[in-house]
């Protein structure tokens, strides 16, 4: 069984010596361990238990630290799954969000709203695109994707209709709809989910020459994510998206880009497909497009694929609200304006050194890019996430063996050095049992 001891305020970095009472310092009392057992019970009461939270109750946070309910403080490197991008209650995006907050939230796309042009006009440019179609989450923009996609295959490359084709890749993630977990190769997303929508092949990811025999005259498009973050922080072959995308056009198939938790920076570059000069067809982006204040996602991408929709199409309640369309405005040029997109790659360069440094017999492979890293390890990963929780490092598992490693891309180096501190002790102590 790994075990650490909980960690104490000479643990932490020195921008924390403020927060050192006796309390924080020798771990939870009893009072405040009652009342983190009581929330969590309630959760367990009535909550669906379709997750496995790391047992600790967050109340509040501040940049890349979180503080839970009994003032022990955790350096966050998760990010909510590179949401956070900009790092936690970032003041610029609480000023926009109350300021938005305080005229109008929401209108319905039944009206025009003020945010909604500048916000188009800014991810567009961004991303050196022509148009944008604002949703909600993730799973939402992926869903419109597809239909953006086949709507294409019908109307401009002519494919029968109702014979349209998608090709994605195993160890995929991209959401948790019907349609989408219906070509996921999980087994836990998919289980007494069906039936489940035709229309898509899976291929090996990262194998061009699958791709190739896949296409058909039916494909309309190329469903991928530059990195796999969900299925543990898997880089394709270098080349391949470049291939890919030479591959797409080759045989008049759009290449649409999962970047909603690679987008906005998270690997050192505004895309991950800008370290292959890879420009898809269309990108999927969400997440840190609010930096994690407000459910905001987008297409985007060319007028030839975009352009096809019209009024009736497709819409949403809440897509292109001025309440997420005023925050993602922001979000963007707090990215820009903090060069935080630089910061990740320099950052994401030392600790990527840092955690190659790491020895142990568990340690099967260590991967990543910018500031999205992966441990992969011979056992379970859950009890190692749970071990650095007691140092003061909040990460999680994923896949079974891999502990996902993605702080906030403005966190400072001081406090990168403070996870990987905690890392090498953890696998010290664990080494020595």
């Amino acid at each position: 069984m790994l075990t650490t001891p909980a960690f104490t305020s000479s643990d932490t970095p020195s921008d924390m010596s403020s927060d050192t009472s006796s309390e924080r310092s020798s771990g939870r009392s009893s009072a405040s361990s009652d009342r983190t057992a009581s929330l969590i019970a309630r959760e367990d009461a009535f909550g669906a238990h379709n997750y496995h939270p790391l047992d600790l109750v967050i109340a509040e946070a501040s940049g890349s630290w979180v503080t839970d309910v009994d003032g022990r403080r955790y350096l966050d490197c998760l990010s909510a799954y590179s949401a956070v991008n900009q790092g936690h209650a970032h003041p610029r995006l609480l000023a926009a969000m109350a300021r938005q907050a305080s005229r109008v939230t929401l209108t319905s796309r039944a009206f025009r709203n003020e945010q909604l042009g500048a916000f188009c006009e800014a991810l567009a440019t961004r991303c050196g695109m022509d148009m944008v179609l604002p949703m909600n989450t993730g799973a939402e923009a992926v869903e419109t994707a597809i239909k953006a996609a086949r709507r294409w295959g019908y109307r401009v490359k002519g494919i029968p209709q109702d014979r349209a084709e998608i090709i994605a890749f195993a160890n995929n993630f991209h959401g948790r709809t019907t349609t989408l977990v219906g070509f996921s190769s999980e087994a836990a997303y998919r289980a007494d989910f069906g039936p489940f929508a035709p229309g898509f092949t899976v291929v090996p990811f990262g194998d061009l020459d699958a791709v190739r025999r896949a296409i058909t005259g039916h494909a309309c498009a190329v469903l991928v994510e530059p990195i796999q973050c969900e299925a543990g922080v898997l880089l394709p072959p270098e080349g391949f998206l470049r291939e890919l995308s030479a591959l797409c056009r080759e045989q008049n198939v759009l290449l649409v880009a999962d970047e909603i938790q690679t987008g906005l920076g998270r690997t050192g570059a505004w895309f991950a497909c800008d370290h292959e000069d890879v420009k898809p067809d269309l990108y999927v982006l969400g997440k840190a497009l609010s930096g994690g204040c407000y459910p905001v996602s987008a297409v985007v991408g060319r007028r030839e694929v975009l352009g096809l929709f019209e009024p009736g199409s497709h819409g949403s309640t809440f897509g292109g609200n001025p309440l997420a369309c005023a925050v993602a405005l922001e979000a963007l040029a707090v990215l820009e304006d903090e060069q935080l997109i630089a910061r990740a790659a320099q950052s994401g360069a030392w600790l990527g050194a840092q955690l190659a440094q790491l020895t142990h017999p568990s340690i099967v492979a260590v991967r990543g890019r910018g500031l999205i890293w992966a441990i992969e390890l011979r056992e379970p990963a859950r009890p190692w996430a749970e071990a650095l929780q007691r140092r003061g490092v909040l990460c999680k598992e994923t896949h079974g063996t891999v502990l996902r490693l993605s702080p906030p891309l403005g966190t400072s180096r001081e406090d990168l050095a403070f996870l990987v501190k905690q890392l090498q002790h953890v696998f010290e102590q664990h080494q020595a049992e």
